[in-house]
């Protein structure tokens, strides 16, 4: 695994949990501003997920890093992204980097909404090719 330091939400949590998860996928933006991308092409992707929190659970975790990985990469490991829900029942929306950024951040905080100590996805970092990646923060969305 790549090591990487990475920017940091500023946020008022007791705890910070931070998984790093790596999956290789396909994807085309079809869109005329794409360029040689509106082609299939792959890529390992490498995102960092943080999590903020004040409260553990009955097992003494924010959340168990192996629901994490489960929740990103079984769904998008060796898929062709745009034929994921996300994008298949949406043609207007792209798989870009900074969309699947979102997307990710929005699998993990509806899976975090369903725990009773409420922790809350802070921000995804999302590196698409050695020298470019995308960070998503929510505005307004912490509890």
């Amino acid at each position: 695994m790549i090591q990487q330091i990475y920017p940091t939400p500023d946020h008022p949590y007791e705890y910070e949990l931070n998984k790093d998860i790596h999956f290789a996928a396909a994807h085309y933006i079809p869109h005329p501003d794409a360029g040689g991308c509106q082609e299939i092409h792959g890529h390992t992707y490498f995102a960092n997920i943080t999590i903020g929190g004040d409260q553990l659970d009955d097992s003494g975790f924010l959340i168990n890093f192996q629901h994490i990985k489960k929740l990103i990469h079984k769904r998008f490991d060796h898929s062709l992204i745009n034929e994921d829900r996300m994008f298949s029942s949406n043609q207007d929306v792209f798989p870009t980097t900074e969309v699947m950024a979102k997307v990710i951040w929005e699998i993990i905080q509806e899976h975090l909404n369903t725990l009773s100590h409420r922790p809350q996805c802070l921000q995804v970092f999302l590196r698409e090719t050695p020298t470019s990646y995308c960070i998503y923060r929510p505005r307004g969305k912490r509890v």
